[in-house]
């Protein structure tokens, strides 16, 4: 009896409680798209589909079934509701055998804190349940305005239709799709993510957290074949990479099919999109030493095939290709269900491995430091970050700068373009600047690593600049040592000498700041050191700002303590302008 009555409360505390009025927001009906993952937006035949509708009849029925299903996909929105419900239908089994049903038909709601880092909202909030609609209640959210949130959606279920509710009174905002490039993958049913227990513990939708950019998923369970009509598609999209993680289906193939499929798909996209890095991905359960013998059997013999193909690849010259191994993903007796599919362990080492290679081939280098981390930022409340990187990528693309000042809120709210909310010395960026085609690259608030996250996601590619300058460090004085600063500085000059190789980079000192005058002194010579080393132009025209004493001048600075005035931003201008090229 006790047994009993401890199930029924365990389902009585799992039913979500939507006795409050509720306003209902649907997806479809936004004026954008506002789902993450789906290479095409456009000719759908349904609105969470994978594929667009006119391949319905160019795949084999399988794999357009499987491309209705939603793996990947997640929609961008914020609110600042402590109560968010979800409700959808779906049109397939709620569940399978070995796999759940949180994972299977379920949603799984992550959110972004102001310093971008990954929260989860946990599923028992307020419950869940599954029958003809399926609902989900996340209560106790923070009341706080979060600028993010990321609802995934059912790995191996197709969405019907899907609507998002908050509290009467509140507000809910769609979010546009992220507008870096995707990593793309075409793969199994371990790319579509069986045997995860939840959405947000698939592999792709882990790197896709880790890496801040969007992984559109083209597993297809059972049917990744590297078939012609798939990657015909994928010369469509112009992504950051490919990834071909098809060898766990090929073992039904022999040697040579294996081999002219591999070689043809590798060779047609380095054809199609020859700046593109392709990544070869080998059948993980090789190393797993199960007893059932001809698993391991039949994974080394497609890795050795795969192995042959890169080998041949790259001795015919062939660049941007990669491999990752088995040996390199790491599988073992405890990585996978029933033998075959990753449990939440195998998903978090498939997950570590691809970041390892990725980190690589995209030259995004990570350190241990908080400074060499990249990460998005949601400080200010006068502008929107996000919105902003946006507008920096499309004047870019519409017309490439000469000259780009990278910065925090002292370079956002100088001047030129684009705008800032507030322009504090319009008059010495226009007197200055005028005879350079400059960008700023300034954003309020910002860290080190978050301009490490902006170089990483576009802001310095596909254009020449004759010159780049950087002054960053103030924010992360209250958050890290000297050491710290140092190597995030390190990291980013690093980053920009990779993406602009033929510009000359000239690095400020951190201007001074009331209070931390003599700290700013020391840590500026360990910067200049830094530039020695990396043989990069300094200057620090943020002495300009002091007087005999080595204390700031007031009066020249809004605040009286770190930005500048029209006045302090003139005597900027002025030390600024004999660096110009």
């Amino acid at each position: 009896m006790k047994r009993i009555l401890f199930v029924l409360t365990l389902f009585l505390f799992a039913q979500p409680t939507f006795s409050q009025e509720i306003q209902w927001w649907n997806p479809e009906d936004g004026d954008f798209s506002v789902v993450q993952g789906q290479g095409w937006q456009e000719g759908l035949q349904h609105f969470y589909d994978r594929l667009p509708a006119k391949m319905e009849h160019k795949v084999r029925k399988p794999v357009w079934r499987l491309s209705q299903e939603a793996a990947g996909l997640n929609i961008r929105f914020r609110t600042k509701a402590t109560d968010i419900y979800v409700r959808y239908t779906v049109g397939r089994k709620l569940n399978m055998p070995h796999m759940p049903t949180t994972g299977v038909s379920g949603v799984d709601l992550y959110a972004i804190d102001e310093d971008g880092n990954w929260q989860w909202s946990g599923q028992w909030s307020g419950g869940f349940h599954f029958g003809d609609t399926i609902k989900y209640h996340y209560t106790h959210l923070p009341d706080k305005y979060v600028k993010e949130y990321r609802l995934y959606l059912p790995l191996y279920n197709n969405v019907k239709w899907l609507e998002i509710g908050v509290p009467n009174g509140s507000k809910l905002t769609w979010l546009p799709i992220n507008p870096d490039k995707p990593i793309v993958v075409y793969g199994t049913s371990i790319a579509q993510g069986a045997c995860a227990s939840r959405p947000g513990m698939a592999w792709t939708a882990i790197l896709g957290r880790r890496m801040h950019r969007s992984v559109i998923n083209l597993g297809f369970s059972g049917n990744g074949l590297l078939e012609k009509p798939i990657i015909d598609l994928l010369k469509e999209l112009n992504p950051e990479m490919y990834v071909l993680d098809c060898l766990p289906n090929m073992t039904r193939f022999p040697d040579d099919t294996i081999e002219r499929r591999l070689t043809s798909a590798v060779r047609e996209l380095r054809k199609a999109k020859p700046d593109i890095p392709v990544l070869i991905v080998e059948d993980p359960h090789a190393p797993m030493e199960s007893l059932d013998k001809k698993i391991d059997n039949q994974s080394e013999r497609v890795n050795e095939v795969a192995e042959k193909v890169f080998t041949k690849l790259k001795a015919s010259g062939m660049e941007s290709i990669y491999l990752l191994t088995a040996e390199d993903i790491g599988f073992g007796i405890e990585s996978t269900v029933a033998g075959l599919h990753p449990n939440d362990y195998g998903m978090m080492q498939y997950a570590d491995a691809y970041e390892k290679i990725i980190i690589k081939i995209l030259n995004q280098p990570k350190g241990k430091y908080s400074t060499t981390q990249p990460l998005k930022q949601y400080r200010d409340k006068s502008y929107d970050w996000n919105a902003r990187h946006r507008k920096e990528l499309a004047l870019i693309r519409k017309n490439p700068p000469e000259v780009v000042f990278i910065g925090n809120s002292i370079t956002h709210f100088w001047g030129g373009l684009p705008e800032g909310p507030r322009r504090s010395g319009a008059d010495s960026w226009a007197k200055y600047f005028k005879a350079y085609h400059i960008q700023n690259l300034g954003y309020g608030w910002d860290r080190i690593e978050n301009v490490l996250y902006r170089v990483y996601h576009g802001e310095l590619d596909g254009y020449e600049a004759k010159q780049v300058l950087i002054n960053i460090g103030t924010n992360n004085l209250a958050f890290n040592s000297d050491k710290e600063i140092v190597a995030g500085m390190k990291l980013l000059i690093g980053a920009v000498k990779e993406r602009q190789p033929d510009a000359k980079i000239l690095v400020f000192g951190i201007y001074p700041r009331k209070g931390g005058e003599q700290r700013i002194v020391k840590l500026n010579q360990k910067i200049v050191r830094l530039c020695g080393m990396e043989n990069v132009n300094y200057t620090d025209p943020g002495v300009k700002l002091l007087k005999d004493n080595g204390k700031i001048d007031t009066s020249l600075f809004i605040d009286g303590r770190l930005h500048p005035n029209a006045k302090g931003y003139r005597i900027l201008g002025t030390a600024i302008a004999p660096y110009l090229e």
